[in-house]
């Protein structure tokens, strides 16, 4: 029997939410390839690894989805996050970064699995969102630049 992170034990991710500096925030549109939540917007991130730090792997994905090294990064925080997805009940903890990039440095490094990136105005955000974005937003909002 394989087990499946945030289902069978409690996944660890490193999310983050990249900006350029200038008031816009950087998204994806997740497509079919990714594991969840199609067609909703996202800031990114992904699962961390056996032997992986956490900084590592937010370098790592910054690469992998936007093509970028971080100009300069903070951990936010962490939070849990629980969802039922396909009617199991999943548990992650994710440690969130805010992330500054150079925008004319991103692209879309993984077209396979985002439809699109854009950059957005906080008030501006694109729907519709992926259930971990209110849940961010509300705990980081007063960190955001």
């Amino acid at each position: 029997m394989i087990m499946q992170k945030g289902v069978d034990y409690v996944g660890i991710s490193v999310g983050y939410i990249c900006h350029d500096g200038k008031g816009n925030y950087l998204m994806n549109k997740r497509g079919v390839n990714c594991r969840d939540e199609h067609g909703a917007w996202d800031f990114g991130g992904g699962s961390l690894e056996v032997s992986e730090t956490v900084e590592a792997c937010l370098k790592k994905e910054l690469k992998e989805e936007y093509g970028v090294e971080p100009i300069a990064y903070n951990l936010l925080g962490y939070m849990d996050v629980f969802r039922n997805l396909n009617g199991k009940n999943t548990h992650w903890i994710n440690m969130t970064f805010l992330v500054l990039v150079d925008r004319s440095k991103v692209i879309n490094g993984e077209p396979h699995k985002f439809d699109e990136i854009g950059w957005f105005a906080l008030d501006k955000l694109p729907i519709p969102r992926h259930s971990v974005v209110p849940i961010v937003l509300e705990k980081f909002k007063n960190q955001l630049p």
